[in-house]
């Protein structure tokens, strides 16, 4: 028989403080139950032992000010502090940012670093600046960008700053704009691909997105920015709806699909772009327009990287 010897909280009861609320449950856990395994915070609220105000709740409910949050006794991490993230990693990403105030990060985030921990991975972007930004204690993602995909991300530091950017995502306060390499020569006249989306977890856990009635409205916009003759063209992607792998699979739905997407694209056409040098996800988030809550604008550009720009260069020779 093992044992775990693990230390283990006792209860705890929070008070939810007004500038959480309309937090999500799993999100305010996430970020005060230091060293406590996500798949342990999520197991205790999809059983219901945490309680808000003496009632279970489900996990995307949403805090309201003065609840409070009862957590069961817990097993701890060997040590109260996530594992220190190398030093490498750290600098890399300290290195990346293009813009930061006293409430907002925003980074050019490198292809192949996840935007968070999960899915085996011990750490991801938010992970990293927790420990970059010690005295940030309320440090959050403001949206996403697939592991493989580089360019502009924002991390909120406060919870006003984190609503602001939220509801300006829902609206249309935020410009966001991607370039993409995709197989073919594009049409000058296909402006625009409407397609309704629609997500699939297959058994392995992998998350797999497909054009389908059924699915949510989605639309993109397209622009031709290069063309390298029949084999490529440098596409701009502008996602007005933000579903999961929109860009990619919308290209795919057009019969152009992005280089190196070994989700939705093409074998040959990825290993032709491999044997250039381009070992990547061409798809890339290069341009943010964005209005803070000051009523300034906000309009940052992101540089591709080396492997990129080296690629489209034997491209165009």
């Amino acid at each position: 028989m093992t044992t775990d010897n693990s230390p283990t909280s006792g209860v705890q009861l929070l008070e939810v403080a007004p500038e959480h609320a309309g937090q999500r449950i799993d999100n305010f856990l996430l970020a005060r139950l230091k060293g406590v395994p996500k798949t342990l915070i999520y197991r205790i609220l999809r059983k219901g032992e945490v309680r808000v105000n003496k009632g279970r709740i489900k996990p995307e409910y949403k805090l309201q000010a003065g609840d409070i949050v009862r957590v069961p006794p817990l097993r701890l991490a060997e040590r109260d502090e996530p594992a220190p993230l190398a030093q490498s990693l750290l600098e890399r990403l300290e290195a990346a940012i293009v813009y930061e105030d006293k409430t907002l990060i925003v980074l050019n985030k490198p292809a192949g670093i996840a935007v968070h921990g999960g899915s085996g991975l011990n750490y991801g972007v938010i992970e990293a600046f927790r420990q970059l930004r010690p005295d940030a204690k309320d440090i959050e993602l403001v949206h996403r960008l697939d592991r493989d995909t580089s360019g502009l991300l924002m991390i909120a530091k406060k919870r006003s700053m984190l609503r602001h950017l939220h509801e300006a995502l829902r609206g249309d306060g935020v410009d966001k704009r991607y370039m993409a390499l995709v197989r073919g020569s594009w049409p000058t006249s296909k402006k625009k691909v409407s397609a309704p989306l629609l997500k699939n977890n297959l058994r392995s856990g992998e998350r797999m997105v497909e054009v389908n009635p059924e699915g949510k409205e989605a639309l993109t916009e397209f622009r031709v920015l290069r063309r390298f003759g029949e084999f490529a063209t440098l596409v701009e992607a502008s996602p007005i709806t933000g579903r999961t792998h929109q860009i990619r699979v919308h290209a795919k739905h057009a019969g152009h699909c992005i280089a190196g997407d070994s989700k939705y694209g093409e074998d040959e056409f990825t290993r032709e772009v491999r044997e250039l040098g381009g070992k990547r996800l061409f798809l890339h988030a290069y341009q943010l327009k964005v209005e803070l809550p000051d009523g300034q604008r906000l309009e940052l550009e992101a540089a591709v990287d080396e492997v990129w720009a080296q690629t489209l260069e034997r491209l165009g020779v």
